[in-house]
């Protein structure tokens, strides 16, 4: 029997978002009892909670999100625990070393997920500013593997944002980021993904609804 596990952060208002970027907002405008329905009005940055970043967030002819093929965001996935039945020290560094055991996962066209338990401090300012951080020497050898898509519980790559995501998502490797995630701790070794982004024209990025689908056959 297949099984899907929500792998995204619910989206409120008042919710913490990276810094600097504008704040969350969902406002009812319309209510049953005054019209009949219930109507919301949304606001929020492009990158609000659990979302993936295109090309064009940091490269001006970069892709958009309208302009990314949708195989991109579906398929099967790799995970990689880091921290198996715990959760990293704040401000780990993520070197090549912590990635090496799992080489075999990195291959042309992958879609790999690492986990470092940094979920647990969603919703607090931590969550952005001690998080479990990629080295760029690790960027630069998971950039070289040319895998599709990379996604982590972590609200970024790396502290080194500017330097980590120039390598992520430059020409040449073009990676999905995915960022944000949560419950990967429920996940086997392998399993189906979906995160598909709104279908935004000129888009650089989307929050996005993830999901495992875990199952016979989920891998085929």
């Amino acid at each position: 029997m297949l099984r899907l596990i929500d792998l995204s952060h619910p989206l409120e208002s008042g919710q913490p978002g990276f810094p600097g970027d504008p704040a969350i907002s969902m406002a009812r405008v319309h209510t049953v009892a005054g019209k009949g329905c219930n109507v919301s009005a949304l606001s929020f940055s492009s990158h609000q909670g659990t979302h993936l970043d295109a090309p064009y967030h940091f490269f001006e002819n970069g892709r958009t999100i309208d302009q990314m093929d949708l195989r991109l965001f579906y398929g099967p996935a790799r995970l990689i625990d880091l921290a198996p039945g715990s959760t990293l020290p704040a401000r780990t560094p993520l070197a090549i070393e912590h990635f090496l055991p799992h080489a075999a996962a990195f291959t042309a066209g992958a879609r790999v997920i690492y986990r470092t338990g940094w979920n647990r401090a969603f919703g607090t300012a931590e969550f952005f500013t001690d998080f479990p951080s990629l080295t760029l020497e690790a960027a630069a050898w998971i950039a070289g593997r040319r895998i599709a898509l990379l996604g982590m519980d972590t609200p970024t790559p790396s502290t080194e944002w500017l330097e980590c995501h120039h390598i992520l998502l430059g020409p040449g490797a073009e990676i999905v980021i995915v960022e944000s995630l949560n419950g990967l701790e429920q996940l086997p070794p392998e399993f189906l993904f979906a995160g598909f982004p709104l279908n935004l024209k000129g888009g650089d990025g989307s929050p996005i609804r993830a999901v495992a689908i875990v199952g016979a056959g989920e891998a085929e």
